[in-house]
């Protein structure tokens, strides 16, 4: 599956402004989400009931007319036994597969020009991304639990990062690193007055849990 560039619709809208794609991931997201739907034989109803996302958003969706959350896009990947890298074209199966700069997803953007950006990712089921993030001072990314087992790497590169998991705050500074279980609600925000920048690994397993 080879990244390829397409120009989105001039009336997308974003389904939810904290979180959405920006709108460049929105045909990507479309495209895909239609064929991989098609692929496992399931109806629009079907899927809805499966990821607990209304027929109407996933019709909107596929129509290039809303841009998913992250939040969604992880529930519409697990429903189609998916990884949200199949979803926005950076997975993969081939042994070794190059994705070039230009076919990053750049999936949030902040409020003060914070951004997460999905680098690359295995095809699901059982999955790996490997993320991006920049928060600028005063941003906060809360996200919601992962599937049970979901484990994050993370290091720190630049910047104080404060990370919540079940209420309890981790600081972890420039040069250090964390392992956290995020089958949790948890977020991330940066400390001080400097942005921070980290590197993030997501592993996600599916198999034998009859799913």
């Amino acid at each position: 599956m080879a990244c390829v560039k397409r120009q989105p619709s001039a009336k997308a809208v974003e389904a939810a402004s904290a979180g959405a794609p920006v709108e460049s991931v929105l045909s990507h997201v479309a495209d895909r989400l239609a064929t991989i739907r098609r692929e496992r034989r399931l109806s629009l109803d079907q899927l809805a009931r499966r990821a607990e996302v209304s027929k109407g958003m996933l019709v909107l969706i596929e129509q290039r007319k809303a841009n998913p959350s992250i939040a969604v896009l992880v529930k519409i990947a697990n429903a189609l036994r998916a990884s949200v890298a199949e979803l926005v074209d950076v997975g993969g199966e081939s042994p070794a597969r190059i994705v070039p700069a230009d076919c990053h997803r750049k999936l949030w953007t902040g409020p003060r020009g914070g951004s997460a950006t999905l680098l690359v990712g295995s095809n699901g089921p059982d999955m790996l991304e490997l993320w991006h993030w920049v928060l600028r001072p005063g941003e906060r990314y809360d996200a919601p639990a992962h599937t049970l087992g979901t484990r994050e790497l993370i290091h720190v590169t630049a910047g104080t990062l404060a990370v919540e998991v079940s209420g309890v705050t981790h600081r972890i500074d420039a040069g250090a690193s964390l392992v956290a279980l995020t089958d949790r609600t948890h977020a991330y925000a940066c400390v001080g007055k400097k942005a921070t920048t980290f590197t993030m690994v997501v592993g996600e397993w599916h198999s034998g849990r009859g799913d």
